[in-house]
């Protein structure tokens, strides 16, 4: 019987058959050895392998008898095992030994039965299984629909919320652009009324102005007609003057003529009597001879002789000194005589100049009274013009005092639209801040550069924007290999949109800088696209201004601006980039300029530290304080200027490095008291660009794997970001660790992707847009406004 068995395969034994007695015989030995490897098999194993058994049962009593064993006990099989059993073919030993072949019959009937028996209470259990199974699925199934529907009606309820706040936001923008258009009227209205004030300021002035010419001249031309008038009596007087003292020369003539004549006439009387005096004397000398012959005789008459001696001696000195007078008064004549004469002459040759003068004068005052006349036309003239003058100035009076009246009411209208202003203002900012706050992401515009010369040709369009009016300018499709990619961001710009137009987009967050909110715009894409074009532009054309000059010009006019309502700002620009994993400060004088075309050098090690607040410091980097649009358009130059570039097959002047342009904007407002501080970074990141295409060898070559390393470590960020792992990689790149302030703080966030339309660069444009729209999906911290003094004067990207 032991040499018949030796042919049976082993039969499979379950852990109950170890308790077995052992006169059992070969088969449970068999049993003994499968159930080993049985139990090997199991422990071995995880997972229940195919075929494996399904139950494992514990000690069992061990059944009287094999028959009874077989019928109660499951024995467990495995895969190997029921392959055996299947494959088992019987090898007789002799020709005709069909007993051993009926035992071998019997014996492998009874394994069957017992595998068929494993594989009935197999199908049992797993249809018990699968009903559980099903039943936990119908659970499912029914407990997902009542969360779909509890889904459904919570996502009604929240697009009834976003409806409403939609209504909201649309009513307040509506009042918003209200306020605003009245705000543009007032001011308009203001400035007219200002124009016609200073107009009619202008007009009173220049009335003024005549009215004072037209008096002065009239004070002039009477001062004229007085003057001529006093010329014209003092004329006449000297005239009549003339005459008078002509009259008294002749008459003083006739005078001295007659006196003269008299005085000859004295003369000749004192002739004659002299004549007489010495006939007398003669006389005298005789009758004294005869009377000192008569001397004796007359004592008594020499006496009285000598006293009419005496007293003749005394007429005589008398009559001497008499004459001597006469003398002295004929000389004295004589001499007024001689000038009367030359009097005369001079007064025939000054009467003949007078008449002459007075003829010159006659004339004189023939012209002068034509001229007073004239005069007196004009000063009618002017008088009528100064009466005209006076009633246009009562007008202009009255239009003043109206005017007056009116400007008053607009400044206080003014001033009520002032109040009105700020306090739009302030809402404006609540408002906006608010809508940002809400949308929770980074936002994302899109722009499309147009077809350039130096592009491929084309025969079909590989970027179409769509017309429905859902998507109007915020969709965008991408055709590749005849097939569609459509992508919806917060902006689409074609084309044909020019930078003023891209600029207007972004002012309102710009605007948030001065308002202290950290606010980061950077620009994404490939090679070529048009990043430093749409962030730098092109200096030498006005129009052609990028997002980095025009947000700057913005934040100066607007601080200006804001200096009216008291604010008072200080800012502080600072500018590096990022090449080959390395900061290079392109503020410093020490900066080697030329970039990769240069070859660079080795500076200063600076590195990146984050503080509590959320605010980014580059050690040792070059802060320069900036007062006007100027300063920082030098600077800007400055730092193209020392930007690494780099020629490679997409593009000739290929940026090559990460630009980072940061102004820290600080203001304080007296009158409130309030500190703000906001910080403005402008990035423009380098292309990217796939080595097969670039054909970048050496040095380009290691420009670019540092490139794409950073991108990519860029785009594991906004992955990390998108599905809210507790772990961002801001620390692979020095461009990620430089933004995360940016990425996963509470700054605005702005980024630009940009497109080529050019047919062969239609993979990298699809990589972007799916980055982009990855990008848009993210959400970061909200907005927080900064109020607080800063402690240090360094910059921040943060």
């Amino acid at each position: 019987m032991a040499s018949r068995n030796q042919n049976k395969p082993p039969v499979p034994r379950n852990p109950v058959t170890k308790n077995r007695a052992t006169d059992d015989g070969p088969l449970d030995k068999r049993r003994r050895v499968g159930t080993d490897r049985l139990t090997a098999a199991t422990s071995s194993s995880r997972g229940r392998q195919a075929l494996a058994p399904m139950n494992n049962q514990k000690d069992v009593p061990v059944a009287p008898s094999e028959t009874e064993a077989t019928e109660t006990e499951i024995i467990e099989f495995t895969k190997e095992e029921v392959e055996a059993l299947l494959n088992e073919r019987f090898k007789p030993k002799t020709k005709f030994d069909t007993k051993a072949k009926q035992e071998w019959m019997t014996e492998y009937i009874k394994k069957l039965k017992v595998c068929i028996k494993w594989f009935q209470k197999g199908l049992q259990e797993l249809a018990e299984e699968k009903d559980k199974l099903r039943e936990t699925l119908d659970s499912s199934e029914k407990k997902c629909l009542e969360t779909e529907a509890a889904m459904k009606n919570k996502e009604e309820e929240l697009n009834a919320i976003i409806s409403k706040l939609e209504t909201k936001v649309s009513c307040l923008n509506e009042s918003l652009a209200k306020e605003e258009s009245e705000k543009l009227d007032a001011l308009d209205s203001h400035k007219r009324e200002k124009e016609a004030r200073m107009a009619s300021e202008k007009t009173q002035d220049s009335l003024r102005e005549e009215l004072g010419r037209a008096e002065q001249n009239l004070l002039t031309a009477n001062e004229k007609v007085k003057t001529q008038e006093d010329m014209y009596k003092r004329l006449q007087e000297y005239n009549t003057s003339l005459q008078q003292y002509n009259t008294k020369l002749q008459n003083e003539v006739k005078v001295a003529t007659d006196a003269n004549k008299h005085l000859e006439k004295e003369k000749s009387a004192i002739l004659e009597n002299h004549t007489t005096l010495r006939g007398h004397y003669s006389m005298l000398q005789k009758e004294f001879t005869s009377a000192k012959e008569s001397r004796d005789d007359a004592v008594k008459q020499k006496e009285a002789a000598k006293r009419e001696v005496d007293i003749l001696r005394g007429e005589l000195q008398q009559v001497r000194e008499d004459r001597e007078k006469q003398l002295l008064r004929v000389q004295e004549l004589t001499s007024e005589l001689k000038t009367c004469k030359e009097y005369t002459g001079r007064t025939v040759a000054e009467i003949d100049n007078l008449i002459l003068k007075s003829s010159a004068l006659e004339d004189t005052c023939s012209s002068q009274r034509e001229q007073i006349s004239l005069l007196q036309s004009q000063l009618a003239a002017a008088t009528q013009k100064l009466k005209m003058a006076d009633m246009s100035s009562s007008e202009i009076r009255t239009e003043y005092e109206e005017q007056k009246r009116i400007v008053s009411d607009l400044q206080d209208r003014l001033k009520d639209a002032e109040t009105k202003l700020l306090e739009g203002e302030n809402l404006r900012k609540k408002l906006h801040n608010t809508i940002l706050e809400l949308k929770g992401n980074i936002r994302v515009f899109c722009r499309v550069r147009p077809l350039l010369p130096d592009d491929g040709p084309t025969t079909e369009a590989t970027v179409s924007f769509p017309s429905a009016l859902e998507l109007a300018g915020r969709g965008i499709e991408l055709y590749q290999s005849g097939q569609k990619y459509p992508f919806t961001f917060d902006k689409v710009f074609d084309h044909s949109a020019t930078q003023q137009e891209v600029f207007m987009e972004i002012s309102q967050l710009v605007q948030s800088a001065l308002d202290g909110y950290k606010v980061c715009i950077f620009a994404y894409g490939q090679t070529g696209s048009g990043k430093t074009y749409t962030m730098m532009g092109r200096p030498d054309a006005p129009l052609q201004k990028g997002l980095i000059p025009r947000s700057l010009e913005q934040v100066f006019q607007t601080s200006q601006a804001l200096a009216v309502q008291g604010w008072k700002y200080k800012m502080q620009a600072s500018m590096l980039e990022i090449y080959n994993e390395t900061i290079r400060d392109l503020l410093s004088p020490r900066q080697i300029t030329g970039g990769a075309e240069g070859g660079g050098g080795a500076g200063k090690q600076y590195t990146i530290r984050h503080d509590a607040d959320g605010n980014t410091f580059v050690s040792d980097l070059t802060i320069v304080d900036v007062c006007s649009i100027r300063e920082v358009s030098s600077l800007l130059q400055q730092a193209a200027h020392n930007r690494s570039v780099g020629k490679t097959d997409m593009n000739e002047h290929s940026s090559r490095s990460h630009l980072v342009f940061t102004l820290r904007i600080y203001g304080v407002n007296e009158s409130t008291e309030q500190q703000v501080q906001g910080v403005l970074n402008l990035i423009d990141l380098a292309g990217s660009e796939r080595l097969s295409r670039s054909g970048a060898t050496g040095e380009r070559l290691k420009e670019t794997q540092a490139i794409n390393k950073s991108l990519s470590s860029l785009s594991d960020v906004i992955f990390a970001l998108a599905k809210k792992e507790d772990h961002v990689p801001f620390r692979n790149s020095k461009l990620t660790y430089l933004l995360q302030p940016c990425l996963g703080g509470d700054s605005k966030t702005l980024m630009f992707v940009n497109v080529s339309p050019d047919p062969s660069s239609v993979g990298e444009s699809l990589c972007s847009l799916r980055f982009a729209a990855r990008v848009n999906s993210c959400e970061i911290g909200i907005p927080r406004r900064q109020t607080i003094k800063p402690l240090d004067s360094r910059l921040s990207c943060g």
